[in-house]
Order: structure tokens, then sequence, then C-alpha cells
């Protein structure tokens, strides 16, 4: 179905792995962002529906606030909503931080694919399976990396307590609010896949 990005996801993925987990390491890989890269890679290794789908639940509002923060910092040199941190620290390698400019491009990957394969609603499942498990798993990594606002909510800056009542926050944000709404319009604008 993607004969050209069919093999280009498996090269990005051989640069960016490595890249990643040698840099940060492997607890990065549990950020939603970086799930929804691999679910993508494989949806168009596979041509799947449902992993694209559900990449695109993940994506299409984290993607666009994330790249909004870079360019604000870029443009006027403080952050608006934070996020971004990372892409001006001189401690990680300038070539892996540019890596994370996939933020920028997947998005339009996404809605591109999903042109091709349609829509598949059984997404919502599975992207809010993943982030219940994502966000259950942030809490255990550490607490500075903050991975999927475990500790910290990303719009308040503040943490709930006891961490129960955090995680169902943040979780409750996602698979109520973000998800349903994101799936409610890409329902409507793409057909069920074929």
């Amino acid at each position: 179905m993607f004969p050209c990005l069919r093999w280009l996801a498996p090269i990005w993925l051989a640069i960016y792995l490595p890249a990643y987990a040698i840099t940060y390491g492997f607890a990065n890989f549990l950020f939603l962002c970086n799930i929804a890269v691999m679910m993508a890679c494989a949806g168009l290794w596979r041509g799947s529906a449902l992993l694209l789908s559900s990449a695109a639940l993940s994506s299409l509002v984290v993607d666009p606030v994330w790249t909004l923060d870079f360019v604000w910092r870029l443009l006027l040199g403080r952050h608006l909503v934070g996020g971004t941190e990372y892409m001006w620290d001189p401690r990680w390698p300038l070539p892996v931080r540019l890596l994370s400019l996939y933020h920028v491009a997947l998005p339009i990957l996404l809605l591109v694919a999903l042109r091709r394969t349609g829509f598949d609603r059984r997404a919502y499942l599975l992207q809010s399976l993943t982030a219940l498990a994502a966000v259950g798993a942030g809490r255990l990594a550490d607490p500075g990396a903050n991975v999927n606002s475990a500790f910290v909510d990303p719009l308040l800056k503040r943490s709930f307590e006891p961490a129960a009542l955090h995680l169902a926050v943040i979780v409750g944000g996602l698979v109520v609010v973000v998800y349903p709404l994101t799936a409610l319009v890409l329902s409507r604008v793409y057909p069920r896949p074929r």
C-alpha cells in the first residue's frame, strides 16, 4: 500500500531507535509520542489501518502542540507550553535532537496514510490501553523525566495526590477528552478501512 514509505519506515527506525536508546536511554521509549512513531512505522510496513489510526489518535494533538512550542521558542526565545526544552540542551548531541523534528512531519504523514487505509475505529480502544500502560509505566521512571506527565500535569504544572488520582487525571484527559474527540473528527473525515 505504501511502496516507498514501507521501506523508509524500517530505515528510519534503524537510525532513530539506536540514537535515542544510546542518548536518552530506554525509558524514553515509554513516551506516547515515541510509541506513536513505532506504531506508525509498523503501520506503514504492514499497511495496517489500526496501527496508523492509533498512532494518529496519539499524535494529531500532541505533535502540533510540540511543534508550536518549538517554533515559539525558536522565534521568541521562550516556551509557550513547554516540552521542547531538551531541543536547546547542549548536553544532547544536535543530530539526535534534530531527530525529534519527527513531531512536525508525523501528523502530516499519518493524515496522508489514513487517506489510503481509512480510519479504523478500533484504534480508540488500542490507543486508550496503550496510554493506560504507558502513563502507568511512566510512574516507574525517573520523576525528573516526567514520562507522559505521570508526575506533573502538562497544563497546570502540578501534581495531584495521591498518585492514583494523578494517573487517573492524566489517563482520563487522554481517554475521555483527547482521543474520543480526535477519533470523532477522523471517523467523519476518513472512511472505514476496506
